[in-house]
């Protein structure tokens, strides 16, 4: 886990030594401005790069001998594509982890409902999922944080412990507030990258050419080419006798 206290610290301290040495006339200020640009691009990377625990930590996979996988969707629910995915679900016997979008889970109470009745799990996955989320203070993160939990719980009656950032970006305030709300942070190790690609079988060999034991597998249950693509997985999966499962099951794997 990276200590990002430290590494700014010693950031800052770099920065300052550039400033005295350019102040001096012993440097050019290119290197001050080469460095903060360095330094902009690792925040970045590792803003983006939730398996590298920067910010919070994050469950991206389980290191298991059991051939189990956890699938999970984001973005959802969606009222044409989310019964479709729960139907071939139930027909693999497969169990799968839905990131919920709070606005969306007010306007399908229903399709989130009838997630829990089939014995599949909920995550929270912000209640806007707006663009410049990522850019929101503690107090906003919570509010997005607390008021999909509660719209969660007073449909189903469940209480979610799972959270998922919106684009997979942690920051500092992020982290502070899932502090207060206490949800484990859920990431993935096997992206499909099905919101970029278009062709279901460019998809689908993306994510199976990756797979393994304990692995976290993010698809979007918010598009048509979710089905193409989760049936083939579904298919491979279930004939190399892969179980999935839930990511509750998956963390607390025995």
């Amino acid at each position: 886990m990276i200590n990002f206290k430290l590494a700014s610290s010693f950031f800052t301290l770099i920065c300052c030594v550039f400033i005295l040495f350019i102040a001096l006339e012993l440097l050019s200020i290119w290197w001050l401005i080469i460095s903060l640009l360095v330094g902009f691009i690792l925040l970045g990377m590792v803003s983006f790069t939730m398996s590298w625990n920067c910010f919070t930590q994050a469950f991206t996979h389980k290191k298991t001998t059991k051939k189990i996988i956890a699938l999970t969707f984001d973005d959802g629910p969606h009222p044409e594509y989310t019964p479709k995915v729960l139907a071939l679900l139930k027909q693999y016997e497969a169990k799968a982890t839905f990131f919920c979008i709070g606005k969306h889970v007010e306007k399908h109470p229903e399709i989130v409902q009838a997630i829990i009745n089939q014995g599949h799990s909920i995550g929270n996955h912000s209640y806007t999922h707006s663009n410049t989320i990522a850019f929101k203070s503690k107090q906003g993160w919570l509010e997005e944080i607390k008021r999909t939990d509660a719209l969660i719980t007073k449909i189903t009656g469940v209480s979610t412990k799972l959270f998922r950032p919106p684009f997979g970006v942690t920051t500092p305030h992020l982290a502070a507030a899932l502090k207060v709300t206490g949800p484990i942070c859920v990431g993935w190790n096997i992206r499909s990258f099905d919101t970029f690609f278009k062709t279901p079988k460019t998809i689908s060999n993306r994510v199976l050419n990756h797979i393994h034991p304990g692995s976290i597998i993010l698809l979007h249950d918010k598009q048509e080419n979710c089905l193409p693509v989760l049936e083939h997985i579904l298919q491979v999966l279930h004939a190399e006798h892969y179980d999935m499962v839930t990511i509750n099951t998956l963390y607390d794997e025995k």
